[in-house]
């Protein structure tokens, strides 16, 4: 205290006081500024003194900068008043990091910064796949066929079960002989029960189309998949047809095909191949299918010996195949009808196991279905098989242990086979009648042969084989079919009947362009030339779209024959694609038509020009015989060709449809006909009123071309 030392003098006392105040009147928010004009700068500019006996600070530092501690220390404190021990940091401390410490005991979870984490949306089919691989894995350590059919149940996306087929032969074939062969008897067991015929057919087609990428990781693939398929077809999973069903989906060089080559020609036209095949993988899973079979067939003979219900239920029950309960069914009904004393006894087992649960009612379905399909080659053996089938049927349904689901789904098979078989004899029909078509050029006689068939709903199957034929054929053919179009439209087919032949032809487009390269391109000549025909409207087409699977080679198809349509002289184009359907071409038959009008005119017998024009042989141009006579009356300015339009409609030489069209192409063409007869909108006028009059065109026509013709002589 004597020394005075840290206090200030009255002048610096003055000092701070002004400074303090130019503080607050200077600056407008609490926050402390750095800039020049700040208080800091302004008490730096006067440096503070202390008396001589006293110790100054160093550098002359401002009053506000210093802090002394307990000790007794001066500290320097940072700029703007952060940082520096004892110190409270910044007023807003907003620019460093901020950490939260998690032991602290006031910590908040809810004080954590949020942080967006991005997650994949699940694909159901990817989960499908990962979950089969666990199925077949668990099924290939416990050989559990019950099991891994009630895990495929449970897993449901019943969809995606191809994938399953693929995934497990797959895996099987990397695998040992007893992998492969416990592969094949679980496919034979989860048919028809848990996968349905068609999804382990495209189970297979999947198979055979990734048969390059299993050839890389699996040298002999092509033979072990030949194996799978070959034995799918021996165990009847797949039908003997599929192979050459899925030849023509594959590429000739792939993989698949040679899987396809080798199951048909190396496997299954062997001697024996059903014996072979089951062998093939045989012992892996301790007891084969083959030997399955013996030790059932065994064992109902037995019964039929000793009548023992019980103990062949006990043995049905160690056989631990409820799977394969199916084949018992079959070859007890099988033993039934070659052995009459044994059917009581048989049926008397079947009701039996049914009563106890043994079999189950779709494994008894089951066997009796694969009975019913076999029915014509067991009649080779037992003449009686029919019959006898259609005996044990009711009484399996009116005892109980067959469901009754199975009389209609047998008569409904049995109305298929019926319809199959009146399809076949058809189809033999038409291609006789479009063969003597081809070379008699005789539309009528054609006609009558059809009506005479009696089956009109296959008119579209008929459209179908006529452009099929006729496409494999020369132009001559191709143009005989697209008269006869015309011709069959008139007569006896309706448009819908040609919308869906045309579909047919489409959804077998991939499969035509195997055995004809310019497949595409014929049809979209032949759809367009339909319409330009008027066979079809414009509207068709787009109906004919909507009913073809998605992206397929067919809606290519329709749409190069709208591009076809919509082209500059469309019309006459495509009437001359493939020339005149009798040898000579459409241009040849306008001068004809010319001619013999001119010769009309000039004073011709009516009857002799209508001789002339049915000579012609061409009925579905008619239309150009109706346009060129409204088009010459116009220009001799004589209605005398009215009075043979009238002959010719009255005789039914030409027809409403013919002339409906012809009306329109002169309606069409009037613009132009304006420029060489200027009167040419109200003679046509004229002449659609006398006509309709007459009843050559319907009222509607009538309507339509008049609304239409004020239009035109406004523009």
């Amino acid at each position: 205290m004597a020394s005075g030392e840290g206090f200030l003098t009255d002048e610096q006392r003055e000092m701070l006081k002004i400074a303090s105040q130019n503080v607050e009147t200077a600056l407008p928010s609490p926050r402390l500024s750095s800039s020049p004009k700040s208080p800091t700068s302004l008490l730096s500019d006067h440096q503070l003194k202390v008396p001589a006996g006293g110790k100054a600070p160093t550098g002359g530092i401002a009053v506000r900068h210093v802090r002394r501690s307990h000790s007794g220390k001066s500290i320097r404190v940072k700029k703007d008043g952060a940082g520096g021990k004892g110190t409270w940091g910044k007023l807003l401390d907003t620019d460093g990091e901020s950490h939260i410490d998690r032991n602290d005991p006031n910590y908040d979870s809810g004080e954590e910064p949020y942080q967006l984490v991005g997650s994949t949306i699940s694909d159901p089919l990817d989960e499908y796949k990962k979950a089969v691989v666990s199925i077949i894995e668990e099924y290939f350590s416990t050989s559990d066929v019950e099991v891994a059919a009630s895990d495929l149940k449970d897993l449901g996306s019943s969809e995606y079960h191809p994938y399953f087929i693929k995934r497990l032969v797959s895996m099987a074939m990397d695998r040992h002989d007893k992998e492969k062969e416990m592969a094949s008897v679980l496919l034979s067991s989860l048919y028809a029960d848990v996968i349905s015929p068609p999804q382990i057919r495209d189970g297979f087609v999947m198979l055979l189309e990734s048969a390059d990428d299993l050839a890389v990781d699996i040298l002999d693939a092509v033979d072990i998949l030949a194996l799978f398929v070959s034995r799918a077809v021996v165990d009847e999973i797949l039908p003997p047809a599929f192979i050459a069903r899925a030849k023509k989906t594959l590429p000739e060089s792939s993989k698949g095909y040679q899987v396809l080559q080798t199951a048909e020609k190396s496997y299954l036209s062997a001697p024996h191949h059903a014996e072979l095949l089951e062998r093939r993988w045989g012992g892996s899973t301790h007891v084969t299918v083959e030997e399955m079979k013996k030790k059932i067939a065994d064992l109902l003979r037995e019964y039929v010996e000793s009548g023992d219900t019980f103990e062949a239920c006990r043995c049905i029950r160690e056989l631990g195949v409820s799977f394969f309960h199916h084949e018992v069914v079959k070859r007890a009904l099988v033993l039934a009808m070659e052995i009459r004393t044994a059917e009581p006894f048989m049926l008397k087992l079947l009701k039996e196991a049914a009563e106890e649960g043994l079999i189950s009612s779709s494994q008894m379905v089951k066997g009796f279905a694969r009975l019913a399909e076999s029915l014509d080659d067991l009649a080779l053996d037992i003449p009686s098989a029919k019959t006898l089938f259609q005996s044990i049927v009711p009484k399996a349904i009116s005892q109980g242990w067959l469901d009754a689901s199975f009389m209609k789904s047998s008569c409904t098979d049995g109305e298929a086979q019926n319809e199959d078989k009146k399809l076949d004899r058809y189809k033999k029909e038409i291609v006789t009648i479009i063969h003597e078509y081809f070379l008699s050029d005789d539309i009528p006689e054609l006609i009558r042969s059809l009506e005479d068939l009696g089956l009109p709903e296959y008119n579209p199957i008929f459209l179908k084989k006529l452009i099929t034929l006729a496409m494999d054929r020369k132009n001559r053919e191709k143009e005989m079919a697209s008269v006869l179009l015309s011709a069959l439209h008139i007569e006896i087919f309706s448009t819908e009947d040609i919308a869906n032949g045309f579909v047919m032809l489409l959804e077998s487009a991939e499969d035509t362009a195997l055995d004809i390269l310019d497949a595409s391109n014929e049809l979209a000549l032949f759809l367009a030339r339909a319409v330009i025909d008027d066979v079809l409207v414009p509207l068709n087409l787009e109906e004919i779209t909507s009913k073809l699977p998605p992206n397929c080679s067919g809606s290519e198809t329709v749409r190069m024959a709208r591009s076809l349509i919509t082209a500059r002289h469309a019309g006459e184009r495509l009437l001359r694609c493939w020339g005149g359907g009798t040898g000579w071409a459409v241009e040849d038959a306008k001068d004809k038509i010319m001619k013999l009008l001119e010769e009309y005119e000039s004073g011709g017998v009516v009857a002799e020009a209508c001789q002339c024009i049915r000579d012609l042989g061409m009925p579905f141009f008619n239309h150009e015989v109706v346009k060129k006579a409204l088009v010459m009356a116009m220009e001799k300015k004589n209605d005398r060709m009215l009075d043979l339009l009238q002959v010719c409609f009255n005789e039914g030489l030409i027809t409403i449809n013919q002339m409906t069209k012809g009306f329109t192409r002169v309606k069409d063409g009037l613009d132009d006909l304006a420029l060489d007869f200027p009167n040419a909108k109200d003679k046509f006028s004229f002449y659609t009123e006398y006509a309709q009059k007459k009843g050559w065109l319907l009222p509607s026509f009538g309507s339509s071309a008049t609304e239409a013709l004020p239009t035109a002589a406004a523009s």
